[in-house]
């Protein structure tokens, strides 16, 4: 199969037009392309594109190409440190004056505590409060909270 010699490198972002073509096309740039790049968004698991059901997300996309290279990619999405050291610098902030809030344990709240901030889990998406209080969990945030409206409830209250 021909590809671009001069791709340097290969970015896994969500696609729900996977397919095989793609795939090799990747694993022929990066296992063929000197010095070509694996570049990933994220690594989740899963992703919601409906109210129903959870669906494979890049994750599984990552792993299709990181299986048939042999080579993990340099993630630069949640929680790759260099992404907070560019927020803290932007704005002009210590890391503990900062809390990450969000809806995975396993991007979010990892990516919050690995920083160093302080971390709210809000449960409105990935994360059940099941999930979240499940012996089996070893991520566990610093404060949890059943939707951002609830944000909007502790600002009004500290503003009256």
């Amino acid at each position: 199969m021909p590809h671009d010699p001069e791709v340097g490198a290969v970015v896994v972002g969500f696609d729900k037009n996977i397919n095989y073509y793609k795939i090799q096309y990747a694993c022929l740039c990066i296992r063929e392309n000197p010095g070509c790049l694996f570049i990933a968004t994220n690594l989740d698991a899963v992703t919601h594109l409906t109210d129903a059901q959870e669906w494979a997300g890049n994750g599984a996309m990552v792993g299709a190409i990181k299986g048939c290279t042999k080579r993990d990619p340099i993630v630069v999405g949640k929680p790759a440190e260099f992404m907070l050291a560019n927020i803290a610098e932007a704005f002009g902030m210590e890391r503990h004056q900062i809390c990450m809030v969000g809806d995975r344990l396993d991007t979010d709240i990892l990516f919050g505590q690995d920083g160093g901030l302080s971390t709210m889990l809000v449960l409105s998406g990935v994360t059940s409060e099941k999930d979240l209080l499940s012996p089996d969990n070893k991520i566990h945030p610093d404060y949890y909270t059943n939707s951002l409206q609830d944000l909007l409830s502790v600002k009004q209250s500290v503003n009256t």
